[in-house]
């Protein structure tokens, strides 16, 4: 454990550093609530250093397998918890269970929310939100590159080739990628802010705001979410969730030379034809329904399908009330997701691209049973280890949606908010349906077992579900 401790200890002692960035902020403001971030800060940074100094004579050891497991698993774990620090001591007054589920959406970028008037929150703490998502954001894109791919976790080892990850020789090792992907992740936050600054945004709300968009967090400073800012800037927000969909490996290939490099990838091509349709589909239920108002149709339309598909979960006006068609569009984008290595979430375009492939060769064998059909993807042949995780990823995602349904049924909740909160939960989308947990609601109201189960299906669903499921087996702790 000692390796696995280290690593979190550290971690654990920069979240208490970044602490001091809201802390400022709040001093700034002058409402006197800056020592709830010093003793957050102090208290996460003792803990996070006395473990790593603790732990300090396995920092020499190479993870194994298991190990890296559990690494994986425990940072999304634990950092929550110390995140969760300033919600409990600050203005919020939040209860552990609240105070943790709005951490650990924020640190998996899911962006549900229990907490109501967030208008007059203190900036120390809006900013403290928007934090957790950039920093999940930044981590989940690194743990997607170098970690799922090598615990060969839902096909994701299919980005370990060189042909798939790099498409040539630009970035042999994975701390080139981490480090390259940080700077174009920061690049891409300041190019946001500074976009909505430009359209009217007050520079405290374009910082938050870019923060929860290039992660695609969706934590807003208001309670109308992005309905506070309609016009330009919901263009403007739609292009930024798109970027930050993409595989960011691409971006660095495209600083490096590679100009060709993103419109290369079938992901992407893939990624967008779908949000292309959808968004079409969309516009034209919207113009039905609200005639003459081509270009707000055509606005609400590419505004929240981005906002549902990409995992960021910003709602700019309540869909709920667009009518059955729509709303069933809603919860069926949100589990379609962006690309592998990109901020997005939800089951991944890359997945269904195989699943397409694998069909196709089915088919195929059918009509024509003497045969050798083999399912490609990007051009190539799919091995068969990759096909198995990928299936298997997908018999999991709708196994654990509906047993998660099931779970917050027996809590309580009606059908609407149990089967639409697992997909939100288990996607990292956000927003839910129904009049509790929808687009003009959060999920304050949930009873306390209900919380802890989606905070569950969160951790699951931003670490590809096997993961997490792989250290809940005997075998595992056996090995």
């Amino acid at each position: 454990m000692r390796p696995v401790g280290y690593v979190i200890g550290l971690l654990v002692a920069c979240l208490g550093l970044t602490m001091l960035i809201p802390l400022a902020v709040d001093l700034a403001e002058g409402r006197g609530h800056w020592p709830v971030f010093m003793e957050s800060a102090v208290l996460t940074f003792a803990v996070g250093g006395l473990t790593a100094l603790a732990c300090q004579n396995g920092n020499n050891e190479a993870l194994s397998l298991q190990q890296t497991f559990l690494l994986t698993t425990g940072v999304w774990a634990l950092l929550p918890v110390f995140g969760a620090l300033p919600f409990m001591l600050g203005e919020t007054n939040a209860t552990f269970t609240d105070a943790f589920f709005e951490a650990m959406s924020g640190m998996t970028t899911t962006g549900s929310t229990v907490f109501s008037g967030l208008d007059s929150l203190p900036r120390g703490l809006l900013l403290w939100r928007g934090m957790l998502q950039w920093l999940g954001g930044v981590g989940i894109i690194v743990v997607a590159m170098v970690f799922l791919p090598e615990l060969r976790v839902g096909g994701m080892q299919i980005f370990r080739s060189e042909a798939f990850d790099t498409m040539g020789k630009i970035l042999p090792r994975a701390a080139s990628i981490a480090s390259q992907i940080s700077v174009v992740y920061v690049g891409l936050t300041v190019l946001c802010a500074l976009t909505y600054l430009f359209l009217g945004m007050d520079a405290f709300d374009a910082t938050v705001h870019a923060l929860t968009t290039i992660s695609t967090g969706g934590f807003s400073t208001k309670d109308a979410s992005f309905g506070a800012f309609s016009g330009p800037m919901e263009y403007a927000a739609s292009f930024y969730m798109i970027l930050a969909a993409l595989p960011f490996v691409r971006y660095v290939q495209l600083l490096n030379g590679n100009q060709r490099a993103i419109f290369q990838d079938s992901q992407v091509r893939a990624f967008m034809y779908t949000i292309g349709a959808f968004v079409g589909v969309s516009f034209f239920a919207l113009l039905y329904i609200f005639p003459h108002h081509w270009e707000t149709s055509l606005r609400e339309a590419l505004f929240n399908i981005t906002s549902i598909m990409s995992g960021t979960g910003y709602a700019s006006v309540d869909y709920m009330g667009w009518g059955p068609f729509l709303i069933t569009i809603f919860f069926f984008v949100g589990l379609v997701g962006g690309c592998a290595g990109s901020t997005a979430c939800s089951v991944k375009i890359f997945r269904y691209q195989i699943l397409i492939a694998a069909i196709r060769s089915q088919i195929k064998r059918i009509h024509m049973p003497h045969g050798r059909f083999q399912p490609k993807f990007d051009g190539r042949a799919i091995p068969a280890d990759v096909m198995g995780s990928v299936m298997s990823f997908f018999v999991f995602f709708v196994v654990s949606l509906g047993l998660l349904a099931v779970a917050l049924a027996l809590t309580g909740l009606d059908f609407v908010t149990s089967i639409s909160g697992a997909a939100t939960a288990i996607a990292n989308i956000g927003p839910g349906l129904g009049d509790t947990i929808g687009p003009a609601g959060n999920f304050g109201p949930l009873n306390p077992t209900a919380k802890w189960l989606l905070s569950f299906g969160m951790l699951c669903g931003r670490l590809e579900l096997m993961a997490v499921y792989a250290i809940l087996t005997v075998q595992f702790w056996r090995a």
